[in-house]
């Protein structure tokens, strides 16, 4: 047997419905249980959608970002939707993400690890339980892996035959991705290409062309070294992680295989799974089911958060000390993440824990626009990652990556960036079930500027 990185001997108590003892925060009130019982027996039965070893090799990847050597880009939907599935929309998904990360890796002369929150973003977290519109109270939509968003009664009742749907999906989104991440899609030469087209056409043209010449003549020169994108793999394909906020545990508890190598237990919903920060009591259900798995797991972590919190979350979830086991995903705010996140870095840098820091800007900056719709702004966006760059810089730690909202569609959700989208244009194209995104322009526009910070 391969060496277990879970070798803790408090987990001789972990199994994989652990969980069920402790309060479980989140979870759908299904109103059949025995329906419940029976579909997840189903889901038990299917094939896992990802395997132990690629979630291992994710986690060398990021122990190298928790070492300074590599950059983390995660981003991706808000919520999935299994209206809005389509080859299409995937593809743009990742071609934006893909763009990203040539600018990043550039700038950053490290690496970037790719992790997109796609195939299982399903489920949200929801801060009230009922909805209210016009006097009628509904359950709140959850996510299509729950209910659905249209607001009628029935349409809101929790069905256990969508987590069946969600696996499905999920099943086809990874192989699509699979099939464009090593059959030329992301051949360096092409994203490139495209990166130029966006520079071209951009509002910011002149601030961002710099860059672009940089990576031009970079690649020029690789070719006249010899190095031919179509024979040279790492030029030619790329590795792709697939991540989710766990939310409905007996979802992912159907999910969980043993491996074979190892003896550990995976999620095999996906190669990273986190919590997010309504859900990160240290004796609730979700600590002690990530606890277990041997994936690595991602914690939300918001203005309230505490160093002794965040060290106990750090001793629950990798006693081990394994780098790249741990992501701490910050979301304080563009107003507060100096001050908050500077005594958690210190807090964590003393106990010696090799976590991975990540930026969330996006949740800690959600407003309603005067037109009633639920946004964002990008410099506020852009102002909390500088932040957490500048707190990072004050205590000598490696800003580890950034986790945004994006789609590569042309929607009008976020306010501002080089479009200068104001809130009379956010009907335009407002098209998220859950939480404003930034479209394929604003996320570009967002790389380059963390690409300014990496250079500084």
């Amino acid at each position: 047997m391969a060496e277990s990185p879970l070798s803790d001997p408090g987990r001789a108590q972990w199994t994989p419905s652990s969980w069920q003892d402790r309060h479980a925060e989140q979870q759908p009130e299904w109103p059949d249980a025995a329906a419940l019982e029976a579909t997840l027996k189903t889901l038990a039965t299917y094939p896992p959608l990802v395997f132990a070893g690629e979630a291992r090799q994710l986690t060398t990847e990021l122990g190298r970002v928790a070492r300074g050597q590599a950059f983390l880009l995660q981003g991706g939907d808000c919520a999935e939707s299994f209206e809005a599935f389509s080859a299409d929309s995937i593809r743009e998904r990742l071609r934006v993400l893909l763009q990203m990360a040539v600018v990043l890796t550039y700038s950053a002369g490290v690496p970037a690890v790719k992790v997109g929150r796609i195939a299982g973003q399903f489920a949200k977290p929801r801060s009230s339980p009922v909805e209210t519109v016009d006097g009628i109270d509904l359950p709140s939509f959850r996510g299509h892996m729950v209910n659905d968003i249209a607001f009628t009664t029935a349409a809101r009742v929790p069905d256990p035959q969508r987590l069946v749907e969600a696996y499905h999906q999920s099943a086809s989104t990874l192989n699509l991705l699979r099939a464009f991440t090593k059959g030329g899609f992301a051949d360096l030469d092409r994203v490139h290409q495209w990166t130029q087209e966006f520079v071209r056409t951009s509002p910011e043209a002149v601030r961002y062309e710099h860059l672009a010449q940089e990576i031009d003549r970079a690649l020029r020169f690789m070719r006249a070294c010899g190095l031919d994108p179509s024979t040279v793999p790492a030029m030619h394909e790329v590795d792709f992680y697939t991540s989710h906020e766990a939310l409905v545990l007996g979802y992912e508890e159907a999910l969980t295989r043993r491996d074979s190598l190892t003896g550990d237990f995976y999620d095999c919903s996906a190669h990273m799974v986190w919590i997010g920060e309504r859900t990160r009591g240290i004796d609730d259900a979700h600590v002690e089911f990530f606890r277990g798995v041997g994936n690595p797991v991602g914690v939300k972590v918001g203005p309230t958060a505490t160093a002794d919190e965040v060290l106990a979350l750090c001793e629950a979830l990798n006693p081990e000390r394994v780098p790249g086991r741990l992501t701490l995903i910050s979301r304080m705010g563009a107003d507060l993440v100096v001050d908050r996140l500077r005594p958690l870095l210190r807090a964590v840098a003393d106990a010696d824990h090799p976590v991975v820091w990540a930026c969330d800007p996006m949740h800690g900056n959600t407003f309603t626009a005067p037109s009633g719709r639920k946004t964002r702004h990008f410099d506020a966006i852009l102002a909390e990652i500088k932040g957490f760059f500048d707190a990072h810089g004050a205590e000598g730690t490696w800003p580890g990556g950034v986790h945004v909202e994006l789609t590569g569609d042309d929607v009008t959700e976020c306010l501002g960036g080089a479009e200068d989208i104001v809130d009379d244009d956010l009907g335009l194209r407002y098209e998220s079930m859950c939480d404003p995104r930034l479209n394929g322009r604003q996320s570009l526009d967002l790389a380059f500027r963390v690409a300014e910070l990496l250079r500084a």
